[in-house]
């Protein structure tokens, strides 16, 4: 079963109903300690500022069950969107240390002289490029495209953790992945 964790912030009927598409239906949504426990897999979804989502999670008793599943257990994590950007160790949004599960920092776009005439939030497709081979990315064509809607993007501080990097002013990672942790 997959865990897609409800923690107070996300796209979380979004994220089930594409599993159930893509034929994962064996899925739920929770916030219960032994529900998480008991999954195969885990999905941190997200939407909206970064202290906010690890604020909601230490406010929902769910920090020491996911270090648990994700540090110890090594379940395989998947976070998604601001999902992704709180297994860093934090963002120039805000002050609170992130999950710090992947050694990585999310940064603000900032896009000045050549770059001046693109736009924050970076927002449309773009192609990605592969920075290793990997199973969460072997079944991608080359030169695939992904939709963008962010201000803030993460910068792997160890370049083996990248899975797929993107350009927008500047080159950042758009798909990372440390051991378990993608």
């Amino acid at each position: 079963m997959i865990a897609i964790i409800n923690y107070g912030i996300g796209n979380l009927g979004s994220i089930q109903n594409m599993l159930k598409r893509i034929g994962y239906p064996d899925n739920i949504i929770t916030n219960d300690p032994g529900e998480i426990n008991n999954s195969e897999k885990i999905i941190l979804p997200g939407v909206g500022a970064f202290d906010a989502g690890m604020q909601k999670i230490h406010d929902s008793g769910l920090l020491d069950v996911l270090n648990k599943n994700a540090l110890i257990d090594k379940k395989p994590i998947l976070g998604i969107c601001l999902g992704m950007q709180l297994l860093t160790k934090g963002s120039e949004e805000g002050v609170l240390n992130g999950l710090s599960w992947i050694d990585a920092n999310t940064l603000k776009f900032k896009l000045e002289n050549e770059n001046s005439q693109l736009k924050i939030p970076h927002m449309g497709w773009n192609e990605v490029k592969f920075s290793k081979p990997h199973p969460l990315t072997k079944e991608l064509p080359m030169h695939s495209r992904f939709y963008f809607v962010h201000s803030y993007y993460v910068k792997c501080n160890n370049p083996q953790d990248e899975l797929l990097g993107c350009h927008y002013g500047n080159n950042f990672s758009c798909a990372i992945q440390h051991d378990n942790i993608m």
